[in-house]
């Protein structure tokens, strides 16, 4: 972009910005005449995608800030009103905001709030920092049309973003989504409310325990054994850390209730959106646990758990045979809980005919082993718990016309350690899950077993499975085009092998296929039954690729079969790194 567009575009943001201070590192930018940051804040539009916005926190128009909210929040509104006209004509529309810790959530979900009710949209905001599952069960549980959650999830401390729910407390898919972002594209004006006109009005309502009450009394019914807890929760001790975020409320609350001991990292339990003790706020990231489970050991814990800042992802570290602690991956813990909901089921005879649970295209093929062990199916969408909501979505939609493939909803999951055990909710919840896994540690503990033990056990029923996980990010107005790039090489000339393993089979989903919806993504079948998939980040300015191989525990037992895994992925991962220059 030529550099008298980018000054005016800055000259542009400055007058409509109200918020001095994003307002003022613009100014000083152009004071200093620093054409390179000005250039990356205004060389193109934060870009609404299909679940949102997610960026840089910071004056510009290609940053997260209260303009680039109210902006999006008009779009949204304005769709709204236009999807649902003759609720919005009897002053009927309403929608939930929720925000997590991060810098300016608070201040984004307000400006957000104002903007719906300018619009005459009923908005009820929470009072204070609530996780994201919240925010879809408030959606259900008020009948609300849309949601807003503000939050940067995982992602380092200089990001926030803004997710977009629909009515069914999912977030936007097709065709909401490409309606929102034609709406938020063309929004010229932005209709502006105050804060005390909005409650005046009736039009901001702030809530808290009217919601979490119901939220919290949903988790704990969703368990299996309430009296196995009851009469055994004194045996197991827990170590949780909230990393800096949403997730200390409802954990510390949940199973406070259930009367299971909590121990809360102190310098970790706080909301602190600038994260000071951990580089990422992530609990995929061995390092964001470090802290957690030297208080573990310490304590002696027999779980060590962590959710994300909104409280949506949740990981787990576990201490092995020598009081040694393992961290479980996130397909790990998915094969856990799968089998724990499905083995529950059995046993208390609730099982249902066309049990099903849902994964994701990368999410690890052991599951859909555990599902079949238990006679259910395991059906697989795209990457993202939209999707899952929208095979849910279906699935009801179908049992109440009387569809004949129509399947009843155990559990969802997608490896980047997210899970859902309940319907109330329609995105990955850490909270819940969080539950669960308290009680499915007691249970096996009754079995005289632990959670390892347990999928030693599913390795010998099922094979050994491990998966390998590669991101890299390309920073910069150049790094949409090199991504593209690295798809495009491969679509022109897909490999023959991988890791030295035969190619049998590619799936390029650029234009949907096998009953998916069309998605950047691209997928190697493996003569071995190895599954190599490539796709850029939807939220993030990275490509990411995910292997998932399996190797049968035979006469050289578990040890031979992780050594067999081991090497395979590392050969495919040296191949990917040629590519990707890592």
């Amino acid at each position: 972009m030529e550099k008298n567009v980018i000054i005016e575009r800055a000259k542009d943001y400055i007058a409509r910005e109200r918020d001095a201070g994003f307002r003022a590192e613009v100014e000083e930018l152009m004071a200093q005449a620093n054409e390179k940051e000005l250039e990356d804040r205004f060389y193109r539009d934060l870009e609404f995608g299909t679940g949102g916005l997610r960026g840089v926190i910071g004056g510009g128009y290609n940053r997260m800030n209260t303009l680039v909210v109210k902006s999006a929040t008009q779009g949204l509104a304005t769709y709204l009103i236009k999807a649902f006209p003759e609720k919005a004509a009897a002053g009927k529309l309403s929608a939930a905001i929720a925000y997590d810790s991060r810098r300016y959530s608070a201040e984004f979900a307000e400006a957000a709030a104002l903007i719906f009710a300018a619009n005459g949209i009923k908005t009820w905001l929470f009072s204070g920092m609530r996780p994201t599952p919240e925010l879809s069960f408030a959606i259900r549980h008020l009948g609300c049309d849309t949601g807003i959650v503000v939050t940067a999830s995982h992602n380092p401390p200089q990001y926030n973003g803004y997710k977009a729910y629909w009515n069914d407390g999912s977030q936007v898919i097709h065709p909401h989504d490409t309606g929102i972002i034609d709406e938020v594209n063309n929004v010229k004006t932005i209709n502006e409310i105050s804060r005390q006109e909005a409650l005046d009005k009736g039009l901001l309502c702030i809530i808290d325990k009217e919601v979490d009450e119901p939220y919290q009394a949903m988790v704990k019914s969703r368990l299996f054994r309430p009296e196995l807890i009851q009469e055994k929760a004194g045996e197991v001790k827990i170590v949780f850390t909230p990393l800096h975020g949403t997730g200390a409320l409802h954990v510390e609350k949940v199973l406070g209730d259930l009367g299971l001991q909590v121990i809360t990292v102190p310098e970790q339990r706080e909301g602190d959106g600038a994260f000071p003790t951990v580089a990422f706020p992530n609990p995929e990231e061995a390092a964001a646990l470090e802290m957690a489970i030297k208080l573990g050991a310490k304590e002696k814990a027999d779980v060590v758990m962590a959710t994300d800042p909104d409280a949506d992802r949740f990981g787990i570290a576990v201490p092995d045979k020598n009081g040694s602690f393992v961290l479980v991956t996130g397909n790990q813990m998915g094969v856990l809980m799968a089998d724990y909901m499905f083995l529950s089921l059995k046993e208390l005879g609730k099982l249902p005919a066309d049990a099903a649970m849902v994964n994701t295209i990368v999410t690890t093929g052991m599951q859909k082993r555990v599902a079949q062990f238990y006679g259910a199916v395991c059906v697989e969408c795209l990457t993202g718990f939209k999707w899952i909501a929208d095979v849910m979505r279906k699935w009801e939609n179908g049992k109440a016309s009387g569809t004949a493939d129509a399947k009843t909803f155990v559990f969802g999951t997608e490896e980047s350690y997210g899970y859902l055990i309940e319907t109330e909710v329609r995105d990955k919840d850490g909270i819940s899950a969080a539950a669960l896994t308290a009680e499915m540690t007691l249970y096996w503990r009754s079995k005289g077993k632990s959670l390892l033990d347990r999928l030693d056990e599913l390795y010998h029923h099922c094979g050994y499975w491990q998966e390998l996980g590669i991101s890299k990010y390309f920073q910069g107005p150049e790094g949409p085009a090199i991504m593209k790039g690295i798809m495009d090489k491969y679509r022109s000339n897909p490999p023959a092998a991988l890791g030295g393993i035969a190619v049998s089979k590619v799936r390029d989903l650029e234009h949907g296929g096998d009953n998916l919806p069309p998605s950047d993504v691209l997928q190697f079948f493996l003569a071995d039954g190895t599954v190599v998939s490539a796709r850029p980040s939807g939220t993030e300015p990275k490509i990411k690729f995910y292997a998932s191989c399996c190797a049968e525990v035979g006469t050289g037992g578990l040890t031979a079969a992780k050594a067999e895994a081991a090497r395979k992925l590392e050969a495919i991962q040296n191949d990917i790194r040629m590519v990707i220059g890592q």
